[in-house]
């Protein structure tokens, strides 16, 4: 059994951000599980042609080790990758990384305020401290077609992709309309002999401005001092200003919706001029209720010739076809290749591990109708437990590695107060946790999220919102760093060593 005093599970965003606060607090003893081959989370995972990131690099970076290329706007994934390999080099975190090691089981051990943390290959961490940064989109979900068994061509997802497969002059067929089906779209439309494209809800899609800056951007960052940092900083100021508010149903937010809206019409208007073809991509549901898509080169893919929308839902697979619903013995579609775009298991965090806290508590059993953390980081029962991107922490219009950074600097608070009582395990009081649960449920029902009945990952199988942050990245902010650790966490099971 090895030992140590924190343990993070995963090496994502998130568990790197951890890793990183640890160091700068001048704790080495920590050790970062990873189950896959390579540090990088999703962005390990999603490697199929197209894979960028809608959000800015400037944005969506650490602030301790901001981006500051000066020529791509949109680094594509690979890039993204290298960065956060770059910074496991340079805080030093190599070391501590421990890949292929993926944990099934973690389980409080109450009579030495500890944890004990077992991984598939059997070998067991006994940890003071574990913080769970495996995010949301680390589990794919293959949509439940009946049928998928006996398809005799290769199945991908976008985070499970065969790069020896030959795609060239294939049939391929693709299910869903998501973000990676539309960055993936063009890409394979270019060398395929066809791509059906199955969609059972349009998205509303914004322009996205060029992967690439200008010229004259491209000197101002490289040549003006702060540039970086101001363009970070109006990045984050817009997106709380324009986007955040967007899932709201209060008075002040309808004309920032409308116009909204009217800029994706705009945007279909221009880039789709088949009348047909537009009225099927025109979502009808309110902005925000799935997450907006911000593209400029999926709507011009599907008005290629060798490209095909569907809109008639999927009755069943057969070895070489997938059908549809059209006419009474089904509309048949040929395929070689079939990938499911279809998201990932984002509603059930923490899955498949197995997380038993005190008195025998179950995590799983309690979060079954829906996850739910005070602040997205501490469950009651669990103590001396964290997790980073947890239930309702997700920022759908803005930098999530931001609100990941504000949910570790109150991690770090939590811990230096328990050192300074000197307390063995601390955990969030459940009066906290049920007043934030009442606060988050107003917030929630203000929002276009609360009665919809639009799939989207956002929402667990119960119904339960669990995905979404109901405001701004700055309003996270706020109330992250407005609770006072002594007044939320209580002192549990005695002192410490």
């Amino acid at each position: 059994m090895s030992k140590t005093k924190f343990l993070i599970v995963g090496t994502g965003f998130g568990g790197i951000e951890m890793a990183v606060a640890l160091q700068k607090a001048g704790i080495d003893d920590y050790v970062m599980l990873e189950k896959g081959a390579d540090i990088g989370g999703v962005w390990r995972d999603n490697s199929y042609p197209g894979c960028s990131c809608d959000i800015p690099s400037h944005l969506y970076s650490f602030s301790f080790a901001p981006y500051k290329g000066g020529e791509k706007r949109f680094p594509p994934q690979r890039d993204i990758l290298a960065y956060l390999r770059q910074v496991a080099t340079d805080f030093q975190l190599w070391p501590h990384v421990r890949l292929n090691t993926a944990v099934v089981q973690a389980v409080f051990q109450e009579d030495t305020n500890r944890w004990e943390v077992t991984t598939s290959s059997s070998e067991t961490y006994d940890t003071e401290h574990v913080i769970f940064a495996v995010g949301q989109l680390h589990r794919p979900h293959f949509a439940d077609i009946p049928g998928r068994k006996d398809f005799l061509g290769p199945q991908l997802h976008p985070a499970v992709w065969d790069h020896n497969i030959d795609l060239r002059d294939k049939n391929i067929a693709i299910i869903g309309t998501g973000s990676s089906a539309a960055q993936m779209l063009p890409s394979l439309a270019s060398v395929a002999r066809s791509v059906t494209l199955y969609q059972r809800t349009p998205a509303w899609i914004l322009p996205k401005p060029s992967p690439n800056f200008g010229r004259l951007t491209r000197w101002t960052l490289h040549h003006l001092p702060g540039a970086h940092a101001l363009y970070r900083t109006t990045l984050s100021h817009a997106a709380d200003l324009l986007l955040a508010p967007l899932p709201r149903t209060n008075l002040t937010s309808k004309p920032l919706r409308l116009a909204a809206e009217t800029l994706a019409l705009c945007h279909l208007h221009i880039q789709v001029p088949n009348r047909t073809l537009r009225h099927q991509l025109t979502p009808s549901y309110p902005i925000g209720t799935k997450r907006i898509l911000f593209d400029s080169h999926f709507y011009p893919a599907l008005s290629r010739p060798n490209v095909h929308l569907v809109t008639d839902p999927i009755s069943h697979i057969t070895p070489t076809d997938i059908v549809t619903t059209t006419t009474a013995n089904g509309a048949h579609h040929p395929a070689d290749i079939i990938i499911f775009a279809t998201g990932f298991k984002a509603s059930e965090f923490l899955a498949p591990i197995s997380i038993l806290g005190r008195n025998g508590r179950s995590l799983s059993a309690e979060w079954a109708c829906g996850g739910e953390a005070f602040l997205g980081v501490a469950m009651h029962g669990y103590p001396n437990a964290f997790v980073i991107a947890g239930p309702n922490s997700f920022n759908p219009a803005g930098s999530n590695p931001g609100m990941k950074e504000v949910q570790v600097e109150f991690i770090m608070r939590c811990l230096k107060w328990k050192g300074e009582v000197g307390a063995g395990a601390v955990e969030v009081r459940g009066e906290v946790v049920e007043g934030y649960k009442g606060w988050l449920g107003g917030r929630m029902g203000g929002t276009v999220w609360r009665d919809s009945e639009v799939g989207s990952w956002y929402r667990h199988a119960s119904g339960k919102v669990t995905g979404p942050w109901p405001a701004s990245g700055r309003r996270f902010r706020k109330v992250v760093r407005g609770v006072s650790p002594g007044e939320a966490f209580e002192v549990v099971g005695g002192e410490g060593c």
